[in-house]
């Protein structure tokens, strides 16, 4: 409402109400998640689903959404079929800070697994060009593996990854981008300075 008048939240409603209205950078904050597996499949569905402009995943691994999203490899031809920009950044599944976080994590689906779980899934999409995979750099494997960032259009859902948690166990929060310079747009950011340095998968 304050958009449409053109006035601050803070002109329209009164101080008894601010501790219940979101008026400061929190209001990006659509949803909070102590487990990224507390999140609802349908919720990643949707903002798949609304995702008019572009589409990215750069979580290290990237394999859930296969599992969890049905014919998930078909919804991403019909979304570049749309026009949609659809990009996956993954992890080396050769590096060696994809072979210290299997140490790390120590569990029976590895980091390495994972990653060509996702990338057998992509080489499904029967699209002669339109997805793109790459790998992050070498020097930007140890920011990438600790930070998930997924975003639709102007949606992301980002994820960190705590100690020695794998990434279902590790919180996550829904941002929508409302302000320049926000929260949306500083995880925004993030991703696209690693995809920017990022390589082709092989």
């Amino acid at each position: 409402m304050s958009d449409y008048l053109e006035v601050s939240e803070e002109m329209l409603w009164p101080k008894a109400a601010k501790s219940v209205i979101k008026t400061g950078p929190d209001r990006e904050v659509v949803a909070v998640y102590p487990y990224r597996s507390a999140c609802p499949k349908a919720v990643w569905g949707e903002l798949i689903d609304r995702a008019k402009d572009e589409i990215l995943f750069a979580g290290y691994t990237n394999y859930f959404v296969f599992l969890e999203q049905p014919h998930f490899h078909r919804t991403l031809q019909e979304k570049i079929g749309q026009g949609v920009r659809v990009r996956f950044l993954l992890g080396d599944p050769e590096s060696e800070v994809t072979r210290s976080r299997e140490q790390i994590e120590d569990v029976a689906l590895s980091v390495s697994m994972r990653i060509r779980i996702a990338l057998e899934n992509l080489a499904k999409v029967q699209v002669a060009e339109g997805l793109e995979v790459r790998y992050s750099a070498a020097e930007d494997a140890t920011n990438h593996v600790g930070l998930s960032v997924f975003r639709f259009d102007e949606d992301a859902l980002v994820c960190p990854h705590l100690a020695r948690l794998v990434g279902h166990d590790s919180p996550m929060m829904h941002l929508r981008k409302r302000d320049e310079s926000g929260m949306f747009d500083r995880f925004a950011e993030h991703a696209e300075e690693l995809w920017s340095r990022a390589i082709p998968a092989r």
